[in-house]
């Protein structure tokens, strides 16, 4: 079985809506996230040094065990599109959200 991480660099809407946003993440995101099989852990940061002109900087990584570390990410997007999921308002889609998937190396 494969290990990866989904890393995702997000930011609010308005600097009045970081609470919103973290109270989405904490109580509904996550949960629903980690629903998904193949993710196994989430963990949030909040870039250093905070707003930067354009906001706070949040950053998500969720770790994913599967053999195939895209199916968890496909099936959350699929679950996204048919409303399965609870969609945050407080998060800044244009710029959309920075992700990438990363699988862990065999050293």
């Amino acid at each position: 079985m494969a290990r990866g991480v989904y890393v995702v660099r997000t930011r609010a809407v308005a600097p009045e809506r970081e609470d919103e946003l973290d109270d989405w993440y904490d109580h509904v995101h996550i949960p629903e996230l980690l629903a998904v099989p193949g993710f196994v852990s989430a963990r949030r940061f909040r870039r250093v040094g905070g707003d930067d002109g354009d906001g706070v900087e949040n950053l998500a990584i969720y770790e994913i065990d599967a053999d195939d570390l895209s199916a968890p990410v496909r099936e959350l997007r699929r679950r996204s599109a048919a409303g399965e999921t609870t969609p945050a308002t407080a998060l800044q889609l244009d710029p959309p959200p920075v992700v990438g998937l990363y699988e862990e190396l065999d050293r």
